[in-house]
């Protein structure tokens, strides 16, 4: 199990006046376009004049109720737009979809009393009481901070104040020391921030670990690699910087684009490197036998020993991946059509002789 560290490209963005309170205009991990209003940061007398609107809702409530018996079919047909959109809470648990039920809802309702203060005979109180909301609501737009996105990105709250540490621009000053200094755990969950945000790009980030395995010895950059991440989920890599530290670990950078976006919560994960991968038999290098340029194991079989002829896939220090070779293959390699037919397989389960005495083979 080896441990990476996640780099990505990320803006850290907050207000002029950086207040504690804010609001969410963009919801965690939604994705954005430069420009965009990501959130909003709570207007001085936000609190009370929120308690004048929700005071001016009720009154407008209550003026719609005495003239309900007035209501045209365009206000039937809102109250059940407000009705589905009301039951269709009940099955949303995703922040952003909740926000947007909530917005849609407001609307109705407005655009209820628009129309109800226009046919009701109410109509002026009702217009008059619009009005004052409408007012109320443009001092808090007017008196709120707005914040916007610099770039085009997916929106996080989930601030470690290492967005200029562990960045893009610093590749050469990361190494093992600086990187066990900071002393991060593992699989940790950064935790939101109530005072900014950030954008992250989401089609590209980079985890860099240390490694001293023979593989990693035999990497090169632009190699391609899969990525076993902490959920089991498995994602391509492509090495983009190898650098030797002092005790003979090699920091190696590898490059994801797909996943990026599940990685945003975390800065510090565990992971396996998937080297290479080859369907076929593992089998110890001490088993194989060479004879004319080509590859052998010796089989027992009930006491019978067989000199069965393999092709490897793939070798490290101690096993090989091994395989039959296909009728074409041995063609290939010069053995005639009837020899072929008469060839011995190695198969699944088969007993295979380690270090084997070839002149005890039949």
């Amino acid at each position: 199990m080896l441990f990476g560290y996640i780099i990505r490209e990320e803006t850290v963005v907050k207000g002029k006046e950086n207040n504690n309170n804010m609001i969410h205009i963009k919801m965690e991990g939604e994705r954005i376009a430069k420009g965009d209003i990501i959130f909003r940061y709570v207007s001085a007398d936000e609190e009370s004049i929120n308690k004048k609107i929700e005071e001016l809702n009720q009154k407008i409530q209550e003026a719609l109720m005495l003239d309900a018996d007035f209501f045209s079919s365009d206000i039937k047909a809102i109250n059940l737009q407000i009705e589905n959109k009301i039951d269709g809470l009940k099955y949303r648990n995703n922040i952003s979809e909740i926000e947007e039920y909530k917005k849609d809802i407001a609307n109705y309702v407005s655009k209820k009393a628009q129309i109800a203060g226009d046919l009701s005979s109410s109509g002026a109180y009702i217009r008059e009481l619009m009005l004052q909301k409408k007012n109320y609501q443009n001092e808090i737009y007017q008196g709120s901070e707005y914040v916007t996105a610099p770039i085009s990105g997916v929106v996080s709250y989930r601030i470690d104040n290492l967005e200029e540490v562990l960045t893009v621009n610093n590749f050469e000053g990361i190494n093992k020391k600086m990187l066990s200094e900071l002393d991060l755990k593992t699989g940790q969950i950064i935790t939101s921030s109530n005072e900014k945000g950030k954008v992250v790009n989401n089609f590209k980030c980079y985890i860099v670990c240390l490694a001293k395995s023979s593989e990693a010895r035999d990497s090169e950059v632009g190699d391609r690699v899969k990525l076993r991440l902490a959920s089991s989920d498995e994602v391509m890599a492509t090495i983009e910087r190898i650098k030797e530290e002092d005790d003979g670990n090699l920091l190696i950078t590898f490059k994801i684009t797909k996943g990026v976006e599940q990685l945003i919560n975390y800065r510090k994960i565990s992971m396996d490197i998937i080297w290479w991968e080859y369907s076929g038999l593992k089998v110890p290098n001490s088993s194989i036998i060479y004879d004319d340029g080509l590859s052998y194991v010796i089989r027992n079989r009930a006491g019978y020993l067989d000199k069965i002829l393999v092709k490897i896939l793939k070798k490290n220090q101690q096993y090989s991946i091994v395989d039959r070779y296909t009728t074409e293959e041995l063609k290939a390699l010069g053995f005639e059509f009837s020899k072929i037919n008469s060839l011995r397989k190695i198969d699944n389960y088969d007993e295979i002789l380690v270090k084997p005495d070839i002149e005890k083979v039949k």
